[in-house]
């Protein structure tokens, strides 16, 4: 019997979606930015641009490049603060009926556990997603997410201080990223979402110097969707929790890829500044894959390759 209704609800913890789809931190600013262009309502999750304690005014221009199949930014996590995303840009969101997902970012465990503790009592937050790439002030900057140790007491900060499902965004410049994955899960993790940006650079060979201010920045975009692919593959060999994907999804096929490999659910990033209804597209087409594949359900899609 042809399935004409395919189910595409996941779940990530305790969160339920309505589909797997969701937009990626930093490149969908905070909803209301892409509300006259997507039907946010129709979108699995929706997370905001990454919030600190504090504002941070981000580093110096030029802080985006354009490279092959990809960008750089080294944008440094410019944000309005957690105040004026509470009482500016939170009550926006409270009629969307998507969930809202909150990344979280900080240069100390006391920043991440002060910045859960605070938005454990808003009730239109759905979920947090930590961002373990920053670097640990306490540490000599040494990024959260590149030692297990530290990563694994970041997210037991957090999950001390937040009741609802906790995502960790791991970094892909690490040597074993899998062990990360591990480490996080042990200390409370709901699931991780994987991969963040890739370190990278540029030159202009007119002027002899680097694109970026910065010199470094992360590229994103299409480039860097077999790496992501790779390492959800691989963390989905280590751990038990879901798996969100991210890297360079563009399209339908893309996202089936990443559920394929053992993600649950996916975020389209970069995508976003070509093509504002990536995501809209991205639902549609795969709910048109699984009916042409007489598949009643995505979560059957869920980790297939690796069974095959």
């Amino acid at each position: 019997m042809a399935v004409e209704q395919p189910d595409m609800k996941i779940s990530i913890g305790s969160l339920r979606l309505k589909n797997p789809v969701m937009t990626a931190s930093g490149t969908f600013g905070y909803g209301e930015e892409y509300a006259s262009l997507v039907n946010l309502n129709l979108l699995g999750a929706i997370i905001v641009k990454g919030i600190s304690l504090l504002p941070r005014k981000g580093n110096p221009p030029t802080r985006i490049a354009e490279t092959a199949c990809g960008m750089l930014n080294a944008i440094g996590l410019e944000n309005v603060g957690l105040e004026r995303f509470l009482s500016e840009k939170l009550p926006f969101l409270q009629d969307i009926s998507t969930p809202l997902i909150v990344n979280i970012l900080g240069d100390t465990v006391e920043d991440y556990q002060q910045l859960a503790k605070r938005l454990n009592e808003e009730e239109k937050v759905a979920a947090l997603e930590v961002n373990i790439s920053c670097p640990n002030v306490k540490q000599g900057g040494v990024a959260f997410g590149t030692d297990p140790h530290m990563a694994h007491a970041v997210t037991k900060g957090v999950r001390q201080h937040f009741k609802r499902p906790v995502i960790v965004k791991l970094s892909p410049n690490v040597t074993d990223i899998a062990e990360i994955a591990l480490a996080v899960e042990e200390a409370g993790a709901d699931a991780v979402s994987l991969i963040n940006t890739v370190l990278g650079m540029a030159i202009d060979i007119d002027s002899g110097k680097p694109k970026l201010a910065n010199i470094f920045g992360g590229l994103s975009g299409p480039a860097i969707k077999p790496i992501a692919l790779r390492m959800v593959w691989q963390v989905a060999e280590n751990v038990s929790i879901p798996i969100i994907g991210i890297g360079g999804i563009a399209t339908p096929e893309d996202a089936i890829e990443f559920l394929l490999a053992g993600a649950s659910a996916i975020q389209v990033g970069t995508t976003n500044f070509i093509n504002p209804k990536a995501t809209e597209e991205i639902i549609h087409g795969m709910g048109t894959y699984l009916r042409e594949h007489n598949i009643a359900s995505i979560r059957d899609l869920i980790g297939r390759a690796r069974h095959t």
